[in-house]
């Protein structure tokens, strides 16, 4: 009987440390997640950089630039990290539409939980903001963690509407193959990086055509990729956050420039099929089996 009642009491500890510990990890994440001050005021507009955001889309542009910003030869198609308040991205947008591209920062449905950033409409959602008139012909996609997979998709989707391709934070590619890929790719991997460690992504090297430029941030983590809190699972940075995310500003911008660069000389793409399936189209593995690496 004694041995019965322990066991319960026992039992209850573990549930009760269970819930616990779940309430924990959630009110962390809830916070981590959060855009920081710096982030939001990034996001509203002013004389130098205006957003204008709307059904899931916000779009960065500066009056002073040419046209509005209408008149850039390269745009940037950004995919923010799962789960990540989209607004962490703010200054990132801001500091590339300050220097005259357009910014479109496209939300992860569902902010990429339960499947949203596998969902194959927004490929093609993402393929029609590219397409919109008035705007950029040319286009370089970028991403960071949960988002650099779905610009991994696009590209692997769409490479004749590619420009270029910055994956950020990322393990991946991992399930498409983008050696054969003609347009310029820049990996840029945190040697601190818990959530994406850079082992991994070396592990996937050969997924990536031979000339793709990487940049290893020593001493940057995961969540310096964007401007949020410290992200569950990270390992803490050694450089302070304005470094690391000025080395990312500075290596989009080296991307942005070169699409520019070359816009005077494109060869007309053919046309782009849409798709109507899963991006799991023309991955490596099997259909419905997945890579044992992290999914960022």
């Amino acid at each position: 009987m004694n041995r019965r009642r322990i066991l319960m009491v026992i039992k209850r500890a573990w549930i009760t440390t269970g819930i616990a510990a779940t309430i924990v990890f959630v009110a962390w994440s809830l916070i981590a997640y959060r855009p920081n001050a710096e982030a939001r005021l990034a996001a509203i507009s002013d004389s130098v950089v205006v957003n204008v955001r709307g059904g899931g889309v916000w779009m960065f542009s500066s009056p002073r630039a040419e046209g509005g910003g209408g008149g850039a030869k390269a745009g940037l198609l950004f995919f923010p990290g799962a789960l990540v308040d989209p607004t962490a991205y703010a200054p990132l947008a801001r500091a590339v539409a300050a220097a005259g591209v357009p910014v479109t920062l496209v939300e992860l449905p569902r902010r990429g939980a339960f499947g949203g950033a596998d969902d194959p409409d927004l490929l093609n959602h993402a393929l029609d903001l590219t397409r919109r008139s008035g705007g950029p012909r040319r286009w370089v996609v970028a991403g960071h963690s949960r988002g650099a997979v779905v610009a991994t998709n696009f590209a692997a989707t769409y490479p004749a509407s590619l420009a270029g391709l910055v994956l950020i934070g990322t393990t991946h590619p991992r399930d498409v193959n983008l050696a054969t890929l003609t347009a310029p790719v820049t990996k840029i991997v945190g040697t601190r990086d818990g959530i994406a460690p850079e082992r991994k992504s070396d592990a996937n090297r050969h997924l990536l055509p031979p000339s793709t430029r990487w940049i290893r941030i020593e001493g940057g983590n995961h969540s310096q990729f964007g401007w949020y809190g410290f992200q569950p699972g990270d390992r803490f940075a050694t450089i302070p956050a304005p470094e690391q995310h000025g080395r990312v500003v500075a290596a989009i911008l080296d991307m942005l420039r070169a699409a520019a660069d070359s816009a005077a000389r494109p060869s007309a793409p053919a046309p782009t099929p849409r798709v109507g399936v899963s991006p799991s189209m023309g991955r490596n593995l099997p259909d419905g089996q997945m890579g044992s690496a992290l999914p960022y």
